[in-house]
């Protein structure tokens, strides 16, 4: 299993257990709601529409419904307007840059990558939720939460160089 930590505040994010997609400079991670119980173990890598459980049935007492990724990463959800996000972007591109000591070739390859999909990420701003680890380091990644074609499918949105592997 490989697990993937934020390269500036070495928060555990995901894991492979989870289907992820190469596109561009990022990494989307398709996700579920699941239930849990409080105090109760859970697998947290379940597809409640393939086990035939699905989101329409009532939940039980002592029951929520969650997103089974950012429940398992411990994720805080957090909030931006465009110009913040825009800000903090530009300061983070740069502190991944420098922590992954690119030489000036690769500096710029990583720079015209990211660019095409920060116009992406800010043309469809209103479309996401943010989340950051558990640790809430303002300075680290920025998981983006958006929901596919069909408007029922969630799925996250996370720069591919702002994480570390961790083979487990």
């Amino acid at each position: 299993m490989i697990i993937y930590k934020d390269l500036i505040s070495d928060d555990e994010l995901f894991s492979d257990a989870f289907p992820i997609k190469e596109v561009g400079s990022v990494y989307e991670i398709d996700c579920a709601m699941i239930k849990i119980k409080k105090g109760a173990d859970v697998d947290i890598g379940a597809n409640a529409s393939a086990e035939g459980g699905g989101e329409d049935e009532p939940l039980e007492d002592g029951e929520e419904q969650v997103n089974n990724v950012v429940y398992s990463g411990r994720l805080q959800q957090t909030s931006f307007d465009k110009k913040a996000y825009t800000t903090y972007l530009k300061g983070y591109l740069k502190a991944v840059k420098a922590k992954r000591s690119f030489t000036e070739e690769e500096g710029k390859k990583f720079e015209a990558a990211v660019t095409a999909d920060v116009k992406k990420i800010l043309g469809n701003f209103k479309d996401y939720e943010f989340y950051i680890g558990e640790s809430m380091n303002p300075d680290g990644a920025v998981l983006l939460l958006n929901y596919r074609e069909d408007g029922i499918t969630p799925y996250f949105t996370v720069f591919k160089e702002g994480l570390t592997e961790t083979k487990v």
